[in-house]
């Protein structure tokens, strides 16, 4: 699903909304997420999942076109992790569609 997908669901769910209502606020969201993650806060959204930040040591790489030796930076990525509803939605789901 697309941001534009979401602002139309937004729309669509909330006929009063305009576009331009629906894009701020789902943009105010986003942006609030990822100020939040920023600030090294840990985001809980009761029944949906986590985001928060893991940290990657520093290491050695290997630049793939010419095999050389790299040093990669520490840094920290970004990850999610589901909610026991959202997991429970999700296999609920497949086991009534069919598996193509």
């Amino acid at each position: 699903m697309t941001k534009r997908e979401l602002i139309a669901e937004l729309m669509a769910r909330r006929p009063a909304m305009g576009q331009r209502e629906a894009e701020a606020a789902i943009n105010a969201v986003f942006d609030a997420l990822a100020e939040g993650m920023a600030c090294d806060a840990r985001i809980e959204i009761r029944g949906f999942g986590a985001l928060g930040l893991k940290p990657r040591a520093a290491r050695l790489g290997r630049n793939p076109k010419t095999g050389a030796v790299v040093q990669v930076e520490a840094k920290r990525v970004p990850f999610f992790r589901a909610a026991k509803e959202l997991r429970s939605e999700i296999n609920r789901k497949l086991e009534v569609e069919p598996a193509r």
